[in-house]
């Protein structure tokens, strides 16, 4: 297990303690808390993947033959 240090103001380092006191628990175990939640967090990149996944799933059948010729999408009606 890694140990880090963090500097704090004495005010929020005072009134973190008292949260802690109530909490029957450690600034330590605050700190460990929150830091492991946002570790466990879902990053951006895997939210994308994740959805990029799910979709490329979902798409039952494609083929390139099937599409539309480059004339057959450009052909307007000529008023």
């Amino acid at each position: 297990m890694a140990n880090i240090t963090v500097s704090l103001p004495d005010e929020t380092y005072r009134r973190v303690r008292i949260r802690a006191a109530e909490q029957n628990t450690s600034v330590s175990a605050l700190v460990r808390q929150l830091l492991s939640e946002l570790g466990a967090d879902e990053t951006d990149f895997e939210r994308r993947k994740r959805l990029q996944d799910k979709v490329l799933a979902s798409i039952q059948r494609f083929s390139a033959r099937e599409r539309v010729s480059r004339d057959e999408s450009h052909d307007r009606a000529i008023r």
